[in-house]
């Protein structure tokens, strides 16, 4: 059986790069308040943290036992997008050691994203952060029919790097950094090779190939370690 080598890393954004789902939570309370839903804080981070915002409200709705429409929910959608923009525009949201992590690794080969935030949101921070020249391409909450923990992100953004960048459609040849069980469950559908880390949850609630800390300790060649099997 041949060796399968690294052929590129897919990040998660919120909870890995962003330390951003604070201000999620944040969002996601002050638009429910003005509906007259109460979200707190262990609830959001239990049960709704790994959906996209569509998907976290409706969720929402369902355990409220409440009747919006495809039309409300997306409205709800923006004007948390509202809200976030304007949380984010007071503070860095970036991870301590993400910058540095992500400017070391794209030096030895493709970088993406694959996330249930929206693309706007994604690279507004890119942006801000002058990072966005370091990844091939962005898997936004736009770009699949489903959200983690469906696979559907980790295949497109696969699929997506296959064809600009590395010519390999084979999964097992990519790695992914997730922060939560439904991310870590998305990238093993897919067949990825996963990293943890516990920026969000804890080693002991997290199942992975490989487990840190923070983004400071990875390196192309850590990484190659979990793809490069005989």
């Amino acid at each position: 059986m041949p060796c399968v080598s690294l052929r590129g890393i897919v990040f998660d954004f919120d909870g890995v790069i962003a330390n951003s789902e604070p201000l999620h939570f944040e969002g996601y309370r002050k638009v429910l308040e003005e509906q007259g839903v109460r979200l707190s804080e262990p609830d959001y981070y239990e049960r709704y943290l790994g959906f996209d915002d569509a998907g976290a409200f409706a969720a929402i709705a369902r355990d409220q036992s409440l009747s919006w429409s495809d039309n409300q929910v997306a409205a709800l959608v923006e004007r948390k997008a509202d809200i976030l923009e304007e949380l984010e525009s007071q503070r860095s949201v970036l991870f301590p050691g993400a910058a540095a992590a992500i400017k070391r690794l794209a030096a030895d080969g493709p970088l993406a994203i694959a996330s249930g935030a929206l693309r706007a949101e994604i690279l507004r921070t890119l942006d801000r952060e002058d990072l966005r020249r370091y990844f091939a391409l962005i898997v936004a909450a736009e770009d699949t029919s489903e959200s983690k923990p469906s696979p559907a992100p980790y295949l497109r953004a696969v699929e997506r790097l296959a064809a600009v960048a590395t010519g390999s459609s084979d999964p097992a040849g990519y790695v992914a950094i997730e922060d939560s069980h439904w991310g870590l469950e998305s990238a093993r559908a897919a067949g990825l090779k996963t990293v943890a880390v516990t920026h969000t949850y804890a080693a002991a609630e997290l199942s992975a190939d490989l487990t840190v800390a923070n983004l400071d300790d990875l390196t192309w060649r850590r990484l190659s370690a979990l793809t490069d099997i005989v």
